[in-house]
């Protein structure tokens, strides 16, 4: 059809063409919008325009054009005016987010004795009244009167079999558990520890002070080591680099400093001791030799790699550091504010439901491949074979 529609435009005279202008132009608004989504959808379609489509775009990601080097001096002139601009905005920007701080402190302080009576129930230092026990059902979630007596009933018969739990019982050690950031970090040595972890709180530096929190660790007395809090302190940056001043966005951690943990003898689980042979090769005499070295712990958190002032760190260094600001950064943000859904899980639930469109398109991008090498006549499935473990010569 568009073929014909092309030939038959190709044979109208000017004056023709003129017409079917004002005709178009007298079609109401629907039908334009109707005519230009069936237009839009007919070009989407067509593969050839989606990759001419998608050949621009990635042209204007991150690549310049070449028109900045073709401007005249005068107009360059203009553009390094505009450019200073845009620094004097990022300075703007750096104020807003130490305003922003400010505030952070500000509610930090209405939200404490709400956290602190949190603490205080977890721990078994307050009872919750019934009142403040009472929590609204959701519809669908509602039970029958039947079903209400009978789980009435199956937790007074538990309540009889098991002493009075006091507070709530290894609360932030489910937390980490549920979460996969810190679940990572945790080893089996270190959970009877995180049991003893009766709070996490985040302390703001003080006003006038450069920016900084603090996460603070309390713990209840117990057999591994003395302290009763552990800290660890984020140093934050909300200026512009004076070397790149447009990659400013937003406060970045600068360092961090841990604590030392007082261990009990025979206690620290961030050690660990190793036993090696060795053979005297004049001799032939064989000596055991005991090592202590480092050894995976959660614990290790509170040792972060230090950040020397004017030299550059290792890949490795540079990856713990990474993963430690962000491992902080999200205990601040998420974690301390709503620990008891991510005791829960709710909290779980609605962090998954961010990556579920993506892991759809996802999903649709995996069984499009499958299809094309199931239609594609030179596939051969055996080539994509992965012989098993055993079959792989050594």
């Amino acid at each position: 059809m568009a073929d014909i529609d092309n030939k038959d435009q190709a044979e109208m005279d000017p004056a023709d063409m003129e017409d079917v202008e004002e005709v178009e132009e007298e079609e109401t608004g629907e039908d334009e919008n109707s005519k230009a989504r069936q237009l839009t959808v007919q070009m989407m379609q067509n593969p050839q325009i989606l990759a001419a489509l998608q050949e621009r775009l990635d042209g204007l990601n991150g690549s310049p054009s070449g028109y900045m080097e073709s401007l005249p001096k005068v107009v360059k002139r203009r553009v390094n005016a505009l450019k200073n601009l845009q620094v004097k905005c990022a300075h703007i920007e750096a104020k807003f987010y130490e305003e922003v701080h400010e505030l952070e402190r500000k509610y930090a302080a209405l939200y404490q004795p709400l956290f602190d009576k949190r603490s205080d129930i977890v721990k078994a230092a307050y009872e919750p009244t019934d009142e403040e026990c009472e929590w609204k059902i959701d519809e669908e979630e509602e039970l029958t009167d039947e079903m209400k007596e009978k789980a009435k009933l199956e937790e007074e018969k538990k309540d009889e079999e098991k002493e009075d739990p006091k507070g709530i019982p290894e609360f932030w050690l489910t937390v980490f558990k549920n979460v996969d950031l810190l679940s990572d970090m945790l080893q089996e040595h270190d959970e009877p520890i995180l049991k003893h972890l009766q709070d996490i709180k985040v302390k703001f530096s003080d006003p006038g002070q450069p920016m900084s929190f603090t996460l603070e660790f309390q713990f209840e007395a117990n057999d591994f080591f003395t302290n009763t809090l552990l800290t660890k302190t984020y140093k934050m940056r909300s200026e512009p680099d004076e070397n790149d001043p447009f990659s400013f966005d937003g406060p970045e951690i600068m360092c961090c400093t841990g604590c030392t943990i007082e261990w009990t003898k025979g206690k620290n689980v961030t050690l660990k001791t190793i036993k090696k042979k060795q053979k005297h090769k004049g001799r032939g005499t064989v000596r055991t030799v005991t090592k202590t070295v480092p050894n995976d712990s959660f614990f290790n958190f509170f040792t972060p790699p230090e950040v020397p002032e004017n030299a550059e760190l290792d890949e490795d260094s540079e990856a713990v550091l990474a993963a430690d600001f962000e491992i902080g950064h999200f205990i601040r943000e998420r974690i301390v504010p709503r620990a008891v859904l991510y005791f829960t899980g709710e909290a779980i639930e609605d962090d998954d439901d961010d990556y579920d469109e993506e892991g759809e398109e996802a999903d649709d991008e995996e069984g499009e491949e499958e299809a094309d090498e199931e239609n594609d006549p030179d596939y051969d499935p055996k080539k994509d074979a992965v012989p098993p473990a055993e079959c792989k010569q050594q």
